[in-house]
């Protein structure tokens, strides 16, 4: 019986491209257990880049797509980070998101919780759900405290 063919450093790379975008650095971390001669990785990685089938870009796009509508600035940042990209491209990224961290937040809370929070237990639990997707502090503090001071009036 022959034994099965490995697939090669490159075909592994493009299947894990094929189902999401992947940075270079999470690349290298899933394929280095594969790697048999030192350097084929970096050479193989090197050469889809340049075919440019490794795209930071894409991946801080893909990133932000699928996050954007549940998370806050912080947890993106910190979902970029893992994947070990720029830190400038990941601070432009996160700064054409401020705009609409507010409004974000708001559809978040929203569809958790959609009503004002009925005392302050309830309130502190409502922070404690956008703090924890990462929306900051002050933005928490005016989508909670609003309709819960609304509501004692």
């Amino acid at each position: 019986m022959k034994p099965a063919l490995q697939p090669s450093l490159k075909a592994r790379a493009l299947r894990l491209i094929s189902m999401r975008e992947h940075s270079r650095t999470e690349l290298v971390r899933k394929l280095a257990r594969f790697e048999e001669q030192p350097g084929s990785l970096l050479l193989a990685l090197d050469d889809l880049q340049a075919k440019g089938l490794i795209s930071e870009q894409r991946v801080i796009a893909s990133v932000l797509h699928r996050q954007a509508g549940k998370f806050g600035g912080a947890r993106i940042r910190q979902a970029l980070q893992a994947l070990g990209l720029e830190s400038e491209a990941i601070g432009l990224a996160i700064g054409s998101l401020q705009g609409s961290e507010a409004e974000r937040a708001q559809a978040v809370w929203q569809k958790k919780f959609g009503a004002p929070p009925a005392d302050a237990q309830a309130a502190a639990k409502q922070m404690r759900f956008l703090l924890a997707r990462g929306f900051g502090a002050d933005i928490a503090r005016r989508i909670v405290a609003g309709p819960y001071l609304a509501s004692q009036e």
